[in-house]
């Protein structure tokens, strides 16, 4: 049986900025889905899982074949469809063989792999790839031409050819259209193994049987799928909120009575000093009575600090239990494009994947643009970048390829504004969660949610504000609670939107007012029903 296992698993980053402390899980055979906000180090324990990374302290125990899929998977356009999936050296021992001109190095490579071609070919085919590679002779081909959910597909394949019996995913639904996604989801549904996977796909992470949360450098395992684990999530904070607001209510009352006790005590007091005073009772027992009301006096008056103390004690553990985790704040520019304003045309824009556009986009337009995995969309969208827009624009890559990686983040958002105060900069910065230090990091070092929240965080603060706004999956690697403000913000834009996704509900809850389909045949509108 496949077995993972954490034990005290430990790491911290070469700056000392720590990651895990003591980590100890398992994971049984079945689907785990692993969910934290951005920046929780979710991609960080694949890699520890993987091999990629070495614990500081303590083991990850995998007892059975690993296959790994990265969510930062990026392909060189010169490699071929065979070197991706790791079996050029088999190919080559095959054909040699064939030949007759097979070594005993290629009946060794061989041995075990007789079918290989046709496994590939089959396993493209199931995934949706059949264009990439119909015949074993297709698989030399180079894959410049893949578009992003193709490349996580044929990464996809790769991890399948090994028959791996442990396999980790990591945002393997980014960039993929619906029917690839469909694909994926069964290919997850029937693997017979081990399956960890990161992702923000709410609908992939209903398929899970278990949901691990990584929060604040801890692991907790949930039963069930992500709905379940909301459900739950929700219930507990229900109930921290109602246990705070109890504790409060236990806060002010211990204070009103420990004031109402320390008033009962003065009044007291001043009472036997004007007694002895007015010589109402004999000296002696006058300090008699001084003493034991002093006594009575510290000791109600530490009974109730005690309660006041126990009280505040239970409301700081309550308030710990809720969550205050931090949320993006995305404010756009007050840009506004007027109606009947031309912001972009072209006619006749035959793309280098095929297709032949003419588009025309007028006033605050909300264009939402779709179409199946390869089309050209992201190749529509750089084109329109070539020629540019007739107003100030900016645009979100898919790879988002939008920094200077030798330089950090502040650096590349001054590059961006370079009329913006250092303040403004690092304000705007920890709008979107980057605080203190963290603009010092080099972008190179962020990872794929962080990447995001940064290129939006430049494109917004670019000069001059932008009135159009160009987005190529800007969903990707955005943890739920970022979509929705970023949701929220783009649905307030008042200027013009291109919006390039496969998230039909994020599409909708945006506004677009025009639903394009790139075809083969070009554009043409649809019905987002």
């Amino acid at each position: 049986m496949p077995h993972l296992s954490l034990s005290d698993l430990t790491f911290t980053w070469p700056d000392g900025d720590p990651a895990f402390e003591g980590l100890d899980a398992v994971f049984g055979p079945g689907r785990t889905g692993l969910v934290g906000r951005n920046g929780a180090g979710k991609s960080t324990l694949l890699r520890l899982i993987a091999g990629d990374l070495t614990p500081d302290r303590g083991s990850v125990t995998v007892h059975g074949r690993l296959a790994y899929l990265r969510q930062d998977l990026t392909l060189d356009p010169n490699r071929t469809v065979d070197g991706v999936l790791g079996i050029d050296n088999q190919r080559k021992a095959l054909h040699r063989i064939e030949s007759g001109e097979g070594t005993e190095q290629d009946f060794a490579d061989a041995t075990g792999h007789w079918d290989v071609e046709e496994r590939a070919v089959a396993t493209l085919d199931r995934l949706g790839l059949a264009h990439v590679a119909p015949t074993p002779d297709a698989l030399g081909r180079t894959v410049g031409t893949l578009s992003g959910g193709e490349t996580m597909l044929l990464g996809l394949t790769a991890a399948l050819l090994g028959d791996p019996e442990v396999l980790l995913l990591d945002e393997p639904t980014n960039n993929l259209d619906l029917s690839a996604k469909a694909r994926l989801y069964a290919a997850v549904d029937q693997f017979p193994g081990i399956v960890v996977v990161v992702s923000h796909d709410r609908a992939l992470l209903d398929r899970m049987d278990t949901i691990a949360e990584l929060r604040r450098g801890e692991l907790r395992m949930f039963g069930g799928n992500f709905a379940h684990y909301r459900e739950t999530v929700e219930a507990e904070q229900e109930a921290g909120r109602a246990a705070v607001r109890d504790a409060r209510a236990d806060v002010r009352r211990q204070g009103r009575e420990l004031v109402e006790a320390q008033t009962k005590i003065d009044r007291r007091l001043r009472y036997g000093k004007r007694m002895v005073a007015e010589n109402r009772y004999p000296k002696i027992v006058g300090n008699e009575r001084k003493s034991q009301a002093q006594a009575s006096a510290g000791k109600l008056r530490g009974n109730h600090a005690d309660k006041l103390d126990e009280a505040r004690r239970t409301l700081t553990e309550a308030e710990e239990l809720v969550r205050d985790d931090r949320e993006i704040r995305i404010d756009l520019p007050d840009s506004v494009v007027h109606p009947g304003q031309q912001v972009v045309e072209v006619a006749d824009l035959t793309l280098a994947c095929g297709p032949t556009v003419s588009l025309a986009v007028t006033g605050p337009e909300r264009i939402a643009l779709v179409g199946r995995n390869g089309i050209g969309k992201t190749t529509l969208l750089r084109a329109l970048t070539d020629m540019p827009p007739r107003v100030p624009w900016r645009a979100l890559p898919q790879r988002l390829d939008v920094f200077d990686e030798t330089r950090t983040l502040a650096q590349n958002l001054a590059d961006a504004a370079p009329h913006a105060t250092a303040e403004q900069i690092r304000g705007r910065l920890a709008r979107f969660l980057f605080r203190g230090n963290d603009s010092d990091v080099l972008t190179s070092a962020l990872s794929g949610g962080e990447r995001l929240r940064a290129a939006l965080a430049m494109i917004l603060l670019a000069e001059p504000a932008p009135r159009l706004l160009m987005l190529d999956e800007p969903t990707n690697n955005l943890d739920l609670p970022s979509l929705q403000h970023l949701t929220e913000a783009l649905a307030q834009f008042r200027g013009a939107l291109i919006v390039a996704s496969h998230d039909l509900p994020f599409l909708r809850e945006i506004g677009a007012t025009r639903w394009l389909e790139l075809t083969d045949d070009g554009v043409r509108e649809v019905d987002p029903r």
